[in-house]
């Protein structure tokens, strides 16, 4: 389907469910930076392929907010769709809260998939827009719904990250969590955000493309740690370890129902910035929330002496890599020079450089992708991608 096509099909979903306008930011279960293609939802509705971005769209209009970075690239991409592009910045440009504000009126609905918005945006949206007596939709994934062909959400592997990367274990990572809950008064605490889960449990993943990071959320009771995984991305041999030090496992999508069970009167600590809005209000009411960073976020920015070697030891060898890669350069571009008419002859471009190899033998004409496809072979020969750092 084009992009009109797929417009077309939402507001017919969107009239059908009652729904006056569809909000579709970027992001994914857990507000991360970068997403996975599964929870690239704005990318699908309006052709826009940079990795910041809102988009609004009700029955009479589209728009799209996205910051300078990506203003020329927004507006190519769009061109045609009939979407507005909204230069967020410039003067006379609303926000996204105001535009809301301004095409809503009383008796309307926002609709979203509140898995994908933070706690804190949608009780704005909850004070600011039910004064003009809109209602919110938050379990609205209605692109979703029309996504026939959307890629499977990933579930790759996960692996253990040893102590001799970490220099502290994760059985010790949770007794120190659970006295930091204990100082603050609380019991339980729920943990979304993917960095922190990938540090206190010394877990690596590669569900994002270049973090290390795999989808998960964790709750902490008074007696338990419960890691809510895919369970297809979980090696036995990582889930026995894990029990070996008291950490529970479950299915992913159980998360949500996992939250209706914390008692009334437990004191939960959360970051309702990084907490996602689905899963605030899934939350008993009657919970006392403390809305502090999570305890995880000092300690990780902390490194261990282990940590610290570690990283002093990378550097060297990304060093030697990269000395490797400038001499390769040079001399790729003095035999181009000397072998220069040959060349030119051969390619029919004037002044190219090509690449050699050690025993001199020329390859194909340098790129900067070639180059850097070279520099990452040399980074991998010097063992400098164990993908572990957060």
């Amino acid at each position: 389907m084009t992009v009109t096509q797929r417009l077309t099909a939402l507001r017919e979903l969107m009239a059908a469910k009652h729904i006056d306008a569809c909000l579709v930011p970027t992001a994914d279960f857990h507000l991360s930076e970068y997403v996975g293609e599964y929870f690239k939802c704005r990318k699908f509705i309006t052709g826009f392929t940079g990795s910041a971005g809102t988009a609004v769209i009700t029955q009479d209009e589209a728009a799209l907010w996205t910051d300078g970075r990506y203003f020329l690239q927004a507006a190519r991409e769009l061109e045609g769709s009939g979407i507005i592009l909204e230069k967020m910045g410039e003067e006379g440009v609303p926000t996204v809260d105001e535009y809301l504000a301004s095409h809503l009126t009383d008796g309307q609905t926002l609709g979203f998939d509140g898995r994908c918005m933070s706690a804190v945006q949608g009780r704005r949206f909850e004070e600011q827009l039910g004064k003009q007596g809109v209602r919110l939709e938050p379990d609205a994934d209605l692109v979703g719904e029309i996504w026939e062909d959307r890629p499977a959400r990933s579930a790759k592997e996960i692996w253990e990250l040893g102590t001799e990367y970490t220099g502290c274990s994760r059985a010790e990572k949770i007794r120190n969590l659970r006295k930091a809950l204990e100082e603050k008064g609380a019991q339980w605490h729920v943990l979304t955000s993917l960095d922190d889960i990938a540090w206190l449990l010394n877990l690596r993943g590669d569900d994002v493309a270049c973090n290390p990071v795999f989808l998960a959320n964790v709750i902490v009771s008074p007696e338990t740690l419960t890691l809510y995984v895919q369970e297809e991305a979980l090696p036995e041999t990582v889930r026995q370890a894990l029990a070996a030090d008291g950490v529970q496992t479950a299915p992913y999508d159980e998360f949500y129902e996992a939250l209706r069970a914390i008692p009334d009167d437990a004191c939960v600590l959360l970051d309702s910035a990084i907490v996602n809005y689905a899963a605030w209000k899934k939350i008993p009411e009657g919970t006392k929330r403390l809305e502090e960073q999570n305890p995880t976020l000092l300690p990780k920015s902390i490194k261990t002496p282990v940590e610290m070697e570690n990283m002093r030891l990378a550097h060297l060898k990304d060093g030697a890599a990269l000395t490797h890669f400038m001499y390769w350069l040079k001399q790729s571009a003095a035999a181009s020079a000397r072998d220069r008419a040959e060349i030119d002859r051969e390619t029919g471009k004037k002044g190219v450089v090509c690449e050699y190899d050690a025993d001199g033998q020329r390859g194909g004409v340098m790129t900067e992708i070639s180059a850097s496809d070279h520099l990452e072979a040399l980074r991998k020969r010097a063992g400098t991608f164990p993908r572990t750092v957060l």
